[in-house]
């Protein structure tokens, strides 16, 4: 069996990896000129640093080098996952430079068509046969820049407008006047970053959100309060398990006072009142949709005035004022912006899927509606990785992939398509609601890493074990106690036939 993936970041190479070791074809394309998917360098922006300690955000059976610094650099997780692609000979299997402009399925064959484009300009490239496809180009995959009035006569006057993705060298910001839209991990790195070199840097937050040090007290490092089954379980699942009840029933005064007391130390820790930056709402928010860490430097920087952040307001209009270019907020006041660089997210899409098949796999809002995040409900030939945006991305796209390959090995037997349906259409109910409507298209399940997790290795009948559970309700999860999963499954299933059936839609 041929399978061809789309992305060569975390879960494009993990998916590479697990597959090949059960025997299936591979072959990964990325349209970036090096594997790493948002760490490329054609997408990383300056003061990029994982949310993740290095020991944390790792491949289970990889680890980061040790004289890697706690939390990597955008350019040492990039050198990371090339050299994971040459420890495990994946190179053979990357076509970079190399876009699928369009995957079109022929079901009664059973057979994909890919039609590529090389992006580095060379001529149009043959198309490509593959008999099952695996989509793992992320949930950050087209970055989205609001389509602000006046946009075209800002430009003209040689405003610019970017994304925070595409802010790739500090020098363009050199002597500017900056606005940096939003408030989230992006943002605030970029901003703190580009005051450097910036004649004025102001972030225009239309929400403020809470955010976690690395360190609380400045001692003690954030991974053993979020990073763990009991900082996971301060936060209510859809069916709390164990001790959980326990914490959202009986114990919830417990629980409170904990989040509460880690709010009150947060709120001192980096001065929000006196900076009158303390967000609307309990801590508890900081897990609605994302967690995001505090960017170094920055609450000093807004403190020295270095930043100037204008909380709850948006760009209404750019605009020209006396020749330059410059924005007009909300509230009318009108700042110079030479460069507005949006941290404003993405769209998840996967735009070379025919509109038919797109419709297929989401919801009629739109939300993608995918088994574990992983299987559309009546397209077999198709698996998605990554789509479960989690704090622990590497090892979520590792046990997604080998759910993939117990799968098409024949080693996984899935409800029915209708109890499925139902499944996905109640967890997709309950994220709307948890998230306040920020749930990226039903691909976020932060703060959920672990249960997402702990429900594919269910799944697969392979778990890590009583006392490594044990030991994750204190201590961070450790990517390497899970490398063992990896051989149990190759022991019970060992490499697919291909005489085997594969598929789901018999079970």
């Amino acid at each position: 069996m041929h399978i061809a993936i789309i992305g060569a970041g975390f879960a494009g190479l993990s998916t590479a990896k697990v597959l090949t070791q059960f025997g299936f074809d591979v072959t990964v394309f990325d349209k970036a000129p090096d594997v790493g998917g948002v760490w490329s360098r054609t997408r990383r922006y300056p003061g990029l640093t994982t949310q993740n300690g290095r020991s944390t955000y790792a491949m289970s059976d990889f680890p980061m080098p040790k004289s890697y610094p706690e939390w990597p650099s955008g350019q040492q997780v990039q050198e990371y996952l090339a050299s994971y692609a040459a420890h495990f000979d994946l190179t053979p299997k990357l076509r970079l430079n190399t876009e699928v402009v369009s995957a079109d399925l022929d079901e009664a064959a059973g057979r994909w068509t890919l039609r590529l484009r090389d992006t580095g300009g060379k001529d149009d490239l043959a198309p490509v046969v593959a008999d099952h496809l695996v989509v793992a180009n992320g949930v950050f995959c087209d970055p989205f820049v609001p389509d602000y009035l006046g946009a075209e006569e800002f430009a003209e006057a040689g405003g610019r407008l970017r994304h925070a993705s595409t802010m790739t060298e500090l020098a363009d910001a050199r002597g500017k006047s900056v606005l940096v839209v939003g408030y989230g991990k992006s943002s605030c790195d970029v901003a703190a970053a580009l005051s450097d070199v910036a004649s004025s840097t102001t972030v225009v937050a239309r929400n403020l959100i809470w955010k976690m040090p690395k360190k609380l007290g400045n001692v003690l490092n954030y991974k053993y309060l979020l990073l763990t089954r009991l900082g996971e379980g301060l936060f209510r699942y859809i069916k709390p398990r164990g001790f959980e009840r326990f914490l959202h029933g009986p114990g919830r005064p417990v629980r409170n006072s904990m989040l509460g007391s880690i709010q009150s130390l947060v709120t001192r820790q980096l001065k929000l009142h006196k900076l009158g930056l303390v967000p609307d709402g309990p801590l508890e928010r900081i897990a609605r949709s994302t967690v995001s860490l505090v960017t170094d430097r920055f609450y000093d920087k807004v403190a020295s005035g270095d930043i100037v952040v204008r909380r709850d307001c948006e760009i209404r209009r750019l605009l020209v004022q006396d020749g330059r270019p410059a924005a007009e907020l909300e509230d009318g006041t009108i700042l110079p912006a030479d460069l507005v660089v949006c941290g404003t997210g993405f769209h998840q899409r996967v735009p070379c899927l025919s509109a038919a098949l797109q419709q297929r796999i989401t919801d009629d809002q739109g939300n993608f509606a995918l088994y574990r995040q992983i299987q559309p409900h009546d397209i077999t030939q198709l698996s998605f990785v990554g789509y479960n945006s989690s704090l622990f991305s590497p090892l979520s796209a590792e046990v997604a992939a080998l759910w993939i390959a117990a799968l098409l090995s024949g080693g996984l037997e899935l409800p029915s398509v209708e109890a499925r349906r139902a499944f996905v259409a109640e967890r997709l109910r309950w994220m709307e609601e948890r998230t306040e409507g920020k749930h990226a298209r039903g691909t976020n399940i932060v703060p959920f890493s672990v249960h997402n997790i702990d429900e594919m290795l269910e799944d697969i009948g392979i778990g890590v074990g009583r006392a490594v559970r044990f030991k994750e309700w204190l201590a961070p999860v450790n990517p390497a106690d899970y490398a063992p999963i990896t051989r149990k499954l190759l022991a019970r299933i060992g490499a697919p036939s291909e005489s085997r059936e594969v598929g789901v839609g018999s079970h």
